[in-house]
Order: structure tokens, then sequence, then C-alpha cells
């Protein structure tokens, strides 16, 4: 007899189905599987065996084969181990055909119960695209909450996954949604730096790259931390996108809605970076920071090759991920947080302490920072040593009043269906500009050495100052200020 249970596999971040074709026949028992599956999947073997046996079923004293197809896909981990064993069971007549009529995603203990695993999302898709039910462990099935009505049923055992297959029972229900994860920074705990604060509300709003450069201790850490709390929340579209991304790399996810924020140490690989891995690759850092942001503490202590490797990615919003038998796009529309002292000891052009470094010592550490890396960044700010009497006065606006004006930035660009960093340069020309604004554009072209990307950048930041403004046209003023945050690297 011939089954065939539906499943999933994740390539890259991209959900496809795989079919597990269940053969049992004559000839002499053995258990067979193929379909380039790793260690993991070939010990299903023994796990489906036992859940099977302690489920109140005989495992059938023949041959026993499972292809799991497309055949030329690599497959991994222990998630097939249910739609393995109901294959196995309706192959076998043990289980009606309604059983087989499903996408399964499971890890089998031996007494026949459900473990989680990751990928739950990607298989309610795959389900909902095919007109099927999706049988989940309740913990798999939690992370399909955000997404709507998904077809999901939460299943606990071998058992219960035939019950509710055949339609002899209910599943359990789904537990809710995670709680919202609490934001560990607030503007209100950082003193003085009104020009650094101010910078951040602009890239918050428009998804710009923001550089801070300052000495040790001035709060370019701490800034950069309170991101998340005044970037807008993720929805719809955004929601799956992140989730599927991270549950390709295995990462759980708290807060479903909040916008990712990683900050990967200097010492990291390229492949975590960027991404890679044996086989399919798994998403990097950049993948990861995909719709929220990327923060770089200590930039001028990264590689060169790996800040190298950022400037593609920062640019087109997406990497592609090349290993030996398997090419996979990740999408990475991240804002790029960076954080950087001006020297080896961290006070050059400080007003209190004297620099200490050798002048060699000092080129070298620039040159680290290639020009075509910072002509990317759209706002460059200086964060000098904060004055005594700011750390007194206590009187910081909250993170909560920057969110809401970022808020009604991003709905006045919303009508334009993409953030101001995306812009091209025919819908930039498309926004209305004052006379005078295009004018001094066109004077700083003339007086600085304003690239043409930096024309493009510093209109889109222009752009995101209007919105902030709530303005009807893009004026002088709001090209100056997009001016000076680029004057300063």
């Amino acid at each position: 007899m011939l089954a065939c249970v539906s499943s999933v596999v994740l390539v890259g971040a991209e959900p496809r189905p795989v079919n597990v074709e269940v053969f049992v026949g004559g000839g002499q028992p053995k258990f067979q599987l193929v379909g380039l599956p790793d260690a993991a999947v070939r010990e299903a073997k023994e796990r489906v065996r036992a859940a099977i046996q302690s489920s109140g079923y005989s495992f059938p004293g023949r041959r026993v084969v499972v292809n799991l197809a497309p055949a030329d896909v690599p497959k991994a981990g222990s998630a097939y181990d249910l739609p393995i064993a109901l294959g196995v069971l309706v192959a076998s007549k043990l289980a009606p055909q309604g059983c087989a009529q499903v996408v399964a995603l499971g890890e089998l203990a031996l007494d026949g119960t459900i473990r989680a695993v990751r990928g739950g999302l990607g298989a309610a898709l795959v389900a909902s695209d095919a007109g099927l039910r999706c049988l989940l462990p309740p913990e798999s099935a939690a992370e399909t909450k955000t997404m709507g009505e998904l077809p999901v049923a939460a299943v606990t055992s071998l058992e219960h996954a035939l019950a509710v297959g055949s339609g002899e029972a209910e599943p359990v229900p789904i537990s809710a949604a995670s709680p919202t994860e609490p934001i560990s920074h607030d503007l209100a705990e950082v003193r003085g730096q009104m020009l650094a604060r101010r910078a951040l509300e602009i890239a918050a709003a428009g998804g710009h790259h923001l550089l801070m450069t300052g000495p040790p201790g001035a709060g370019k850490t701490m800034l950069a931390r309170c991101l998340p709390g005044v970037m807008p929340r993720l929805r719809g579209r955004e929601i799956s996108e992140v989730a599927l991304t991270w549950a390709a790399a295995g990462v759980p996810r708290v807060d479903p809605t909040l916008a990712p924020f990683r900050s990967p140490h200097h010492s990291a690989s390229l492949a975590a970076l960027i991404g890679g891995g044996s086989g399919i690759p798994v998403p990097g850092e950049i993948a990861l920071a995909h719709r929220g942001a990327l923060f770089l503490d200590e930039l001028g202590e990264f590689p060169v090759h790996m800040l190298d490797a950022l400037r593609q990615p920062m640019e087109e919003g997406h990497v592609v991920v090349a290993r030996k038998g398997a090419s996979v796009r990740f999408d990475t529309e991240f804002q790029l947080v960076a954080a950087t002292n001006p020297c080896p000891c961290g006070y050059e052009g400080d007003r209190l302490k004297q620099c200490s470094c050798p002048v060699r010592s000092v080129e070298r550490y620039r040159r680290r920072l290639s020009g075509p890396l910072l002509d990317r960044f759209d706002l460059v700010v200086r964060v000098p040593r904060v004055e005594a009497g700011e750390m007194v006065s206590g009187n910081a606006e909250a993170s909560a009043a920057v969110a809401a004006r970022v808020e009604v930035a991003r709905r006045r660009q919303q009508q334009q269906g993409r953030r101001n960093s995306r812009l091209g340069r025919s819908a930039l020309d498309r926004l209305p500009w004052h006379r005078e604004a295009a004018s001094i554009l066109e004077g700083a072209m003339q007086r600085t050495v304003l690239t043409a990307r930096g024309w493009d950048r510093a209109r889109r930041v222009a752009a995101t100052i209007a919105d902030l403004a709530e303005a009807d046209e893009i004026a002088g003023d709001h090209v100056m200020e997009a001016l000076a945050y680029r004057g300063q690297r």
C-alpha cells in the first residue's frame, strides 16, 4: 500500500512543500528512508517505530520505504517524525485515509507524545495554500496565532493526531500569542545628546542608517538600544517575513510584533553575520534584522572584510548566499545603527581628556571604515561628553512620545508603499519639493564632495524630516538639516 502525507522544508526562509511518501509491501522486514535525509532524519526510524508501538499499534513486519520528495532538496531535523508515522499507519491500513490528507510537522518521543519543532508557521502557510489541515505540536502552533485564521490543529500525541485526522477528536486549544515583550531601554534615561536623539528619531521614522561617533561613556550604545522602543510595531506580512526567517535560524521570538534588534559582537564570523553553514544556508544576523535594526557596537573593531560585506545588502535589501548545491536569497531590509570611537583610545576631540594615540594608529583605525561604507550612512552624528548640568536635570523626553511622532511619519510613508529609506530616484523626484529646497541641494552638490548616492540619501532624509513635521512639501529647512547630518562624516 502507498500513502502520502504532506510536510514542509525551509529553504532559507521560504517554506516549500515536502511529500512524505510511504510504501509498505512484501519482502523482508526493513525500514528504508530516502530523499537526502540528514542524521536526525535517519534516526526517525527508531523514534517512529517505538512511538507507533507505544501508541497501541503494531509496526508492519514488512518492507517499509519512506521517500521525502522532492528528493534533491536536503532534509534536516526531527520534524518529519509525525508525517512519517502517519504515513506508515495509513499505508498499513491501520489508520483511515483521512489521516494522510494533512500537513504535519512534529518530533515524536518514544512514548508517542509530540515535541515542538521549528517551522510551524511555514507548515501552516503551506497547508493554507493547499487547502489542507495542519497538525502541529501546541508550542509550534502558538507561533501561528499572530497570522490570523490558519487551518492549524494542535495535537499532543500520535494517538491524538490520528483521532483528530479522522475526525474522532478535537484538537487542543492553541495558547494565546506571546505577551508583549517589555522594552528594556527608554529615551527618558538618556541625558542631553539632543542632536543624537533627533537623529535617532529621524532614523526610526524613515528606516535610515545611522552612525554615532564619540568618546567612551557618552551614551552611544544606550541611544542605540532605545531604538526598538521608538520603532513602529510589525504588521501583517512583516510579521510572517520575520517569523519565517527566525524559524529558519531556529531562533525563538518572544514578541512577534516587535521590530527585530540584533547586536552581534565584533568577533562574530562572516557566516554568522551574512549567513551560510553546511547544506542549505541559514540566515545570518543581517537577515535576522530584516524589518528591524542591526546594531554594530565598536564599529572600528570589526574586520574590514566583514564591514565591506555589508555594503551590498545595505543597498539592495537582500543577500544571496551560495553554497555547494544550494543558493538561497534572504531579505535584508534592515537599518544599520553603528557606534564607534573616533580613535583607539576614544578621546580625540574630547574637551576634557587628551587623545594619547599615535597619528599612525589613528589613521589605521579610521581606514577600517571605507569611504563606500561611510557614504551609505544617511545620518552621521557626533555624540560628545555629557555636561554635568544635563545629568542633573533629568527632564528627558520618553520613548513613547517619540514613538507617536514616528508612527505618524510612517503612516504618511505608507501612501508610497515603502519607507523613505527605500525610495528610488524617480519616486524622490515625484515628491513635492519647494523651489528653495531644490536650489539648496544643487548648491550642496557644487560646493561639497556630495556623491550621487549622497544626493539621493540626503533627499530621503529630508523627506523623513518633512514627514515628522507633517509638512505638505519638503522645504529648504528640511534639506538643510538633512545635509548637516551628511556633513559630519
